[in-house]
This record gives C-alpha cells, sequence and structure tokens, in this order.
C-alpha cells in the first residue's frame, strides 16, 4: 500500500528545513538530514504536484506537466559557492509553454502565471495582441487584480511600437507571469486549497495567453 502523504504540516515543515539549511548551506548538513528533507519537503511537494495537476488542466484548458526543482545549485558560473538553494520551487507547465509557479522559502510564499520568456514567435504575437484595442483588456486585468509583476526585460518600447502607447510597459516586456504573494497564512492552513485558490484567480492571464500562443 503507498505511504499516505499528510500536508498538515508542510508549510511549517519547509519553512523550518529551509531556515537551517540557510544556516548550514554545505554538503555534510544536507546529507546529514537528507532523510528529512525527503520526508518533510520532497514527498509532500510530489503529492502537491500530482493533486493540482487535473485542477491545473481543467484551468488551463490541456494537460501540464509538473516538476520539482532540485535542492541543488548549479555553481559552474557563479561567484556563490553555496551548494543548495535555500527555496522550493515547483513548476506545471503546458503544452503551449505556460507555467504554474510555486515558491516558498524563509522569505516569500508566493504562486504564479504565466511565461517566463517568450520565444521570438511568440513575442512578436504578445506585442500585436497589447497593442492592439484587445490589449485593454489584459491592461485592466493585471491592474485590477493586485498582483506582483517583474520589471519590464525592455528599456525602450520596441519599434514599430510607438513610445507613448498607453500600454507601454506591457509592451516592454519578453514574458509575463504574475505572482501573488503572501500566502503564509493560507498555506499553513490548507496548502493545497490555497493553491487552488491562488491558481484559479491568476486563471484569466493563462486565458488570454492561450488566445496568444494559440495564434502563433
Amino acid at each position: 500500500m503507498a505511504e499516505a502523504i499528510d500536508l498538515t504540516h508542510f508549510y511549517d515543515d519547509t519553512r523550518a528545513f529551509l531556515s537551517e539549511l540557510a544556516t548550514n548551506n554545505d554538503r555534510d548538513w544536507f546529507q546529514a538530514h537528507k532523510a528529512r528533507y525527503d520526508s518533510d519537503l520532497k514527498r509532500p511537494a510530489e503529492k502537491l504536484l500530482a493533486d493540482l495537476a487535473p485542477r491545473l488542466a481543467r484551468l488551463g484548458g490541456s494537460r501540464t506537466r509538473g516538476k520539482l526543482f532540485r535542492p541543488h545549485r548549479d555553481m559552474r558560473f557563479s561567484e556563490d559557492k553555496r551548494p543548495y538553494n535555500t527555496h522550493l520551487h515547483l513548476l506545471w507547465t503546458h503544452p503551449d509553454g505556460r507555467g504554474w509557479f510555486f515558491g516558498l522559502s524563509p522569505d516569500y510564499a508566493t504562486a504564479g502565471a504565466g511565461v517566463m520568456e517568450f520565444t521570438a514567435e511568440v513575442l512578436a504575437a504578445y506585442h500585436r495582441a497589447v497593442a492592439a484595442p484587445g490589449g485593454s483588456r489584459l491592461a485592466k486585468l493585471l491592474e485590477g487584480a493586485g498582483w506582483r509583476l517583474d520589471a519590464p526585460a525592455l528599456a525602450r518600447v520596441p519599434a514599430p511600437y510607438s513610445a507613448e502607447h498607453p500600454r507601454e510597459a506591457l509592451l516592454r516586456r519578453k514574458g509575463l507571469v504574475a505572482w501573488q504573494d503572501n500566502l503564509d497564512a493560507a498555506l499553513r492552513n490548507d496548502p493545497r486549497a490555497a493553491l487552488e485558490r491562488a491558481f484559479t484567480a491568476l486563471a484569466p492571464l493563462q486565458h488570454w495567453l492561450a488566445t496568444v500562443l494559440a495564434g502563433t
């Protein structure tokens, strides 16, 4: 019989482990606590990936593929030689490139939705959609939802669009992900329900992006 995974203490266990890891970020400490990582973080995270996949498939309109990011850092090109990430990141990806994101660390608890970086073809389609009159629907959605957006990647509005365009900030983006932050209290109470609510709220952005991606 498969082991039952209880998510009741997932939030507190994860924050505690990652806080201790931040203070003891070395291989000896991690190996000594590897069983705890597996039981308190990895297996509950894998359960969240599996449990939320059907819901996200319905919200996003197509199947998703889940991923739990490894704790090990890629140090090959980094001056920071600490071997482990002090966060837990989960990702569900649709075939068209849209993603659902979950991040938990000692400093943040957030859920996101969108596309990190558009391909060249999709970026051109995204710019056309934003510049067209229908782009006002996206602007209104983002302005009214209270989500966090990363800063635009481009310093200037790309040609042939005007720097005076009313949606110039959206035109300066090379990807679009919206984040719902400060999920701590909800995650502590019920992590699966908290993420379902956050992702349901973010679904209209996914629907807008799906239309753009379908036209490429």
